[in-house]
């Protein structure tokens, strides 16, 4: 079973609280997001492996560490994944960007994938799938799915909320993807929304509500 994470840093929980106020308007919306995703960002990637190597310090030679050779790609769900992208990008910008679109079948309530856009070396990535919400796990099953179709095994998922249930399904379809979060909330309602949660991420993003 794949791990999960909690990101339960101050910063993190205090940002995230006025994420989820309906009344942070759109502009501050985004910019909290984007913050978030860059603390988060250093939280995934806690246990990329090191090298050593020398450098030359202004006083004498030292041995120092670097990542190790691992290249990461960011592949957001469209469209709320990409308000996540710039915050993640700011902290390891050598990461290539995929993207992956998916609809919901209105009568079957299923996500239908309509668009997959990968670097072409994403097989040999750490892929780190990204979307604000986890409800009820089926775009981010469907999303891992995709990029495991093309050869992709090497796979994370981030997400800010998730409710249990969606948790939950992910770990079921995917045992072997991490889980990171910055809340665990405490359930979804009979619409599929999670609750307390934040509302419907994309719309307050990008101001459609």
């Amino acid at each position: 079973m794949g791990n999960l994470t909690i990101c339960d840093h101050p910063l993190i929980q205090h940002k995230l609280t006025y994420i989820r106020d309906k009344n942070t308007n759109t502009k501050d919306f985004r910019e909290l997001v984007d913050e978030v995703a860059t603390l988060m960002a250093y939280e995934i990637t806690r246990d990329l492996p090191l090298e050593t190597v020398t450098v030359a310090t202004p006083v004498t030679n030292a041995s120092s560490k670097v990542v190790s050779g691992r290249m990461l790609g960011i592949v957001p769900i469209l469209r709320a994944g990409l308000g996540m992208v710039e915050g993640m990008l700011k902290l390891i910008p050598s990461a290539k960007v995929g993207h992956i679109g998916l609809f919901r079948n209105p009568e079957t309530l299923e996500p239908v994938e309509y668009y997959v856009n990968l670097p072409s070396d994403a097989t040999e990535r750490l892929l780190i799938v990204i979307d604000p919400m986890l409800a009820t796990g089926g775009s981010a099953c469907a999303a891992i799915q995709a990029l495991k179709q093309r050869g992709c095994q090497q796979i994370k998922l981030m997400c800010l909320i998730a409710a249990p249930e969606g948790v939950e399904v992910v770990q079921k379809a995917h045992p072997d993807v991490d889980i990171y979060l910055a809340a665990m909330d405490d359930h979804l309602n009979d619409h599929g929304y999670i609750v307390p949660g934040l509302g419907d991420a994309g719309d307050r993003m990008f101001g459609t509500k």
